[in-house]
């Protein structure tokens, strides 16, 4: 894999390969590598795959804008994943009126309006009589702000899979095991989801440790790439550090951590077996 240096303005459109590009590459309350946002480009489409909270600062850093995502993939609730979404969407419904294309099923859908996005979007300019009475407004819908790109199911076990297209760029994504903390199984667990791209390239998403999980993808596709969150403390919500050195050497070395804190950026990663930590304002050239 190349790993290419940003030069200029972050670009959305490339020569046909396909590259990652982390926005950020730590954790929920990082103040140094923003959060772990990634834009995946390959020839002219792109997708964004989460917005959180400092996303869109972290596009100007790069000399870009939130506004130039058309296409998006949330994997979870938590602000650090969708704390960018409300300004994303009223850029676009304000600026230039285009609704940008969010993959998302009809179940998270419901999750994500009713109990994080509506609060700040529900209310527009469209009501015209002065005054309505609430139970007559016409509130704002996810449909005023987004275009729904509807994955389809693929299969159900071991666990809930599914695909979506977007121009070149292929996502399956995948049920993880991510909050609350003392559930025994994906299941249980709050919506979150993981990622396989065009087959070859494993992003986890938010998830606790789940061997089980890395090793039906492994046998399921041709993984190259394995870029995985991480913590340096076991318990909670997220695989630990001493965990994920359990796994095949095998494994390991072809897995990136990232959703790191800021204190991690002196741990070398690659003394413990693994490819390294994931870098932010790098591509990383997979094709």
């Amino acid at each position: 894999m190349e790993i290419l240096p940003l030069e200029g303005e972050l670009r959305f459109t490339n020569s046909g390969k396909m590259e990652l590009f982390f926005l950020g590459t730590g954790s929920a309350f990082v103040k140094e590598n923003f959060q772990t946002n990634l834009l995946i480009i390959k020839g002219n489409d792109h997708l964004l795959i989460d917005c959180g909270t400092l996303c869109p600062f972290a596009f100007h850093s790069y000399k870009s804008s939130v506004v130039k995502v058309k296409n998006i993939f949330l994997t979870h609730s938590h602000s650090d994943h969708i704390g960018g979404v409300e300004e994303l969407a009223l850029l676009h419904k304000y600026g230039d009126k285009i609704r940008p294309k969010m993959i998302v099923t009809d179940r998270y859908k419901r999750i994500l309006w009713l109990q994080s996005l509506r609060g700040g979007l529900m209310y527009g300019e469209q009501d015209k009589k002065d005054p309505v009475p609430d139970e007559k407004r016409r509130f704002l819908t996810f449909e005023d702000y987004f275009e729904q790109i509807k994955p389809r199911l693929i299969t159900k076990k071991p666990r809930d899979m599914y695909e979506a297209q977007i121009g070149e760029i292929n996502v399956k994504m995948f049920r993880t095991m991510h909050i609350p903390g003392d559930v025994p199984s994906w299941r249980e667990s709050a919506w979150s989801c993981g990622v396989i791209l065009n087959d070859k390239i494993l992003f986890s998403g938010d998830t606790r440790f789940d061997p089980e999980l890395i090793t039906w993808l492994e046998k399921q596709f041709k993984i190259d790439y394995i870029f995985h969150d991480c913590q340096a403390f076991t318990g909670g919500v997220h695989a630990a550090l001493s965990e994920l050195e359990t796994l095949p050497a095998a494994t390991k070395e072809k897995m990136y951590l990232c959703h790191y804190s800021d204190n991690f950026s002196n741990f070398d990663a690659k003394a413990h077996g693994f490819a390294g930590l994931t870098e932010r304002g790098v591509y990383y050239c997979v094709e």
